[in-house]
């Protein structure tokens, strides 16, 4: 039991970790995003053609925002099924253990129980 404790410390900070670097990288392109828009908006050139870089520049970054958001997706979505699949595991191990213990009664009190059953007909 002492080291399932720990796998769900270590989950506990995986997931933790992994929250932190996801709103890490979410404020990391928030960032180039303002600071490319500021960029375009202060440059030097006219309305249309900047409006037009400004469009592609944000085509750019949706798609590079998508396919982040849909990579970490797919990590959370792996490592739920890790966690899923550890905690159908124990609970198989612990329904073994259960009817392990139901077992060793049944055997252990079966001639206690005959011998009642002997002295009540005798």
């Amino acid at each position: 039991m002492g080291n399932n404790s720990d796998e769900d410390k270590y989950d506990d900070k995986y997931i933790g970790g992994f929250l932190a670097g996801l709103l890490f990288f979410a404020g990391l392109l928030l960032g180039v995003v303002l600071g490319a828009g500021a960029m375009l908006l202060l440059a030097p050139q006219s309305g249309k053609k900047t409006r037009k870089q400004i469009r592609r520049k944000g085509r750019k970054v949706r798609k590079q925002a998508a396919k982040a958001v849909k990579h970490k997706a797919a990590q959370v979505h792996d490592k739920a099924n890790h966690v899923t699949t550890s905690i159908y595991e124990q609970v198989e191990e612990l329904q073994q253990r259960g009817q392990d213990m139901v077992d060793d009664q049944k055997e252990r009190w079966e001639s206690v129980i005959e011998a009642g059953k002997t002295a009540v007909q005798g």
